[in-house]
């Protein structure tokens, strides 16, 4: 919704937006604001004192959340043989291998997560250009490259979401419905959180977070308190 909307206007006049919230509050300040007629996703968005054009300052990895996503994830497996019936088992929506790649390379990308076998990233890396720009590219770091690929997909589809700095340092993720009770959105983004400052680059200098907000999909953004969520400085 345009930020000009009336209904984005009437809620953001509801609150000093300048306020920065524990997450208890800001979590039932933003469920009070929510007012779309279906299910809106609450979004965490932290501000980092990284430096993107720095590899060793790139944030990214994955974090599971304790009170799930609220989301159907759909998981694609590049996978062949033993590793893709046990993708399969385990509740993967789209098994395949080199038919797999082809679909993709065609524009076919049906999916929230791409995980891949070790053995297949010969096939999966010559579709970096088509995965890559969506967040989509499976790598070690996120556990996406995996000879268990039934625990990672058993992991994406319970709740495990992934996380990266974009260029300009933000830091974008999903942390529920707002239909969760207040307690359960409040502990997905401890988690989270917790998991940013413990990825905090060695060779950062200076502030490292900057700024947290959280906000549902129609609605305003809701300041949160770094210090109320252990802000690393």
């Amino acid at each position: 919704m345009a930020k000009n909307g009336k209904r984005y206007s009437d809620a953001a006049q509801r609150y000093d937006k300048q306020h920065p919230h524990t997450a208890q509050e800001g979590v039932e300040l933003v469920k009070s604001l929510a007012a779309a007629k279906f299910d809106e996703t609450l979004e965490l968005a932290t501000r980092l004192g990284v430096d993107p054009r720095k590899a060793e300052q790139m944030i990214r990895g994955t974090v599971s959340l304790p009170s799930g996503t609220g989301t159907d994830v759909r998981v694609a497996v590049f996978a062949q043989g033993e590793a893709a019936a046990q993708a399969s088992e385990a509740g993967a929506d789209v098994v395949g291998a080199d038919d797999l790649a082809e679909e993709v390379q065609a524009g076919k990308m049906d999916f929230d997560v791409a995980i891949a076998t070790p053995d297949m990233m010969p096939v999966v890396g010559k579709l970096g250009k088509v995965l890559g720009p969506r967040g989509l590219m499976p790598n070690p770091k996120t556990g996406t490259v995996t000879d268990d690929v039934a625990k990672a997909v058993g992991e994406f589809k319970s709740g495990k979401v992934e996380y990266r700095t974009d260029r300009q340092g933000n830091v974008h993720v999903p942390v529920g419905k707002v239909s969760f009770e207040a307690d359960a959105l409040v502990a997905n983004i401890r988690a989270v959180m917790e998991e940013i400052n413990r990825a905090k680059p060695a060779a950062l200098k200076g502030r490292y977070i900057r700024k947290v907000a959280i906000s549902s999909t129609m609605g305003p953004s809701v300041r949160l308190d770094p210090a109320d969520l252990g802000a690393s400085n």
